[in-house]
């Protein structure tokens, strides 16, 4: 009897789930088992899923395999008929012990081999929450999951259900928890984070949790939370972003373009300018702010001009860490139906985003050279500052410590102190 090999696709919420999933495999006793957690955010994603299933199941030949995650939920007849898979699970069921009970149990027989229920018909996230993963450093907390909206391009509503929220004190419960053992950054994370609380009484928002949380964890060092939408920011998060130095002045930005057109053709609810508006507001309240953002790259229908628009939006949101999609078209999604644009330009115009938000990268790092920062150590040689930019030291340093030092240089992708 060996114990199960677990491998993880796409987001940050799916690593936290594999998480949870592992303790809850482990209270389960489950053992000679593969468990493959997908990500369905592009045919890519799904394409490379498929293909870690035909190498674990290889590499563990007597292995029970388990598919799960946002491609197992949205398309479990793909995963089904590889002859490679013994058992396809949904997301509800994923984070489920009665679920693991039954596999460790093995008697989950061919009837029931796919166990993927209407992710619509959800109306709680997973009550399995763990206190915290990944470094010693830093633990992710997910506060919220699915997604209300439904942009052409997207297929993880299909996968995740609507949106759902964690209460509040629920939150702050698991983050007091997370600071007694030690962890000295949080990071609050969802599928659309700033959707939280609109399913809740009274509908608070994402601003009035980040500020009960500052409020209620006094001895939490560093907050931060990850990817948001910012047409939806609410006013005590600006007000947070002003006044909090204990929040991070780091945001990811889910922006996709920059030209209005094909704003729309997303069915996106900000326009370019309100993109614009929100980065300059955000700087003014907080000088040392920097921005991530998600972009596509080749979305159907997008000219050689509206590109461009997209192009100079990483100058005129000053964004530094890019995350470029070149565009991939997802069965059922409306843009799927959309004029393509020509595969070669899609890697051309990708290439070129990638290439402007280098440049933003090594413009940003050079002007931190000769700046002090408090830095948070992750491993014995590298940490990261508050904006999120890596550091690498010459000396081995605490780790899970936060460190204040000089930046003496940077390489083009990190900082040197």
């Amino acid at each position: 009897m060996s114990a199960p090999v677990f491998s993880n696709h796409g987001c940050r919420l799916n690593q936290y789930e594999l998480e949870a999933m592992k303790e809850l495999a482990a209270d389960a006793g489950l053992q000679d088992a593969v468990v493959v957690n997908t990500c369905a955010v592009t045919a890519e994603a799904v394409r490379k899923a498929r293909q870690d299933i035909r190498k674990l199941r290889k590499a563990n030949p007597d292995a029970r395999l388990i598919v799960t995650g946002c491609a197992a939920q949205t398309e479990p007849a793909t995963f089904t008929a590889m002859p490679e898979v013994d058992a396809v699970i949904g997301n509800t069921e994923k984070m489920q012990g009665d679920t693991w009970q039954g596999l460790a149990a093995d008697f989950i027989g061919e009837t029931e081999a796919v166990q993927v229920d209407d992710i619509m018909s959800v109306t709680e996230t997973a009550g399995h929450l763990i206190d915290g993963f990944g470094t010693r450093s830093r633990a992710y907390v997910q506060v919220q999951n699915g997604c209300d909206h439904r942009c052409t391009f997207c297929i993880i509503p299909f996968g995740r259900g609507n949106s759902r929220s964690v209460p509040a004190g629920v939150v702050v419960d698991q983050i007091k928890r997370l600071v007694n053992k030690g962890f000295n950054e949080v990071v609050l994370t969802g599928v659309d984070l700033t959707s939280w609380g609109a399913d809740l009484p009274a509908a608070p928002r994402l601003g009035d949790l980040v500020m009960r949380i500052l409020r209620l964890v006094p001895d939490l060092p560093r907050l931060r939370i990850s990817s948001i939408d910012s047409i939806e920011v609410d006013e005590n998060l600006m007000q947070a972003i002003a006044t909090e130095p204990r929040l991070m002045p780091h945001l990811h930005l889910s922006l996709q373009h920059g030209d209005d057109m094909i704003l729309k053709r997303m069915k996106r609810r900000h326009l370019r300018d309100d993109a614009i508006a929100f980065c300059a507001q955000a700087r003014a309240l907080r000088p040392d702010m920097t921005f991530g953002a998600d972009i596509i790259a080749g979305f159907p229908t997008e000219t050689d001009a509206m590109f461009e628009n997209s192009l100079k939006l990483v100058e005129d949101c000053d964004l530094t860490w890019m995350h470029v999609f070149p565009y991939s078209a997802r069965e059922g999604t409306p843009a799927a139906r959309m004029p393509a644009v020509n595969g070669t330009a899609i890697k051309e115009r990708a290439a070129l985003l990638r290439a402007a938000g280098a440049q933003q990268v090594l413009r940003h790092l050079k002007d931190q050279v000769g700046k002090r920062h408090k830095i948070l150590i992750e491993n014995e040689k590298m940490g990261r500052t508050e904006q999120f930019a890596e550091v690498h030291f010459d000396m081995p340093q605490p780790v899970g410590q936060i460190v204040e030092t000089d930046i003496t240089g940077c390489d083009g992708t990190a900082l040197t102190a």
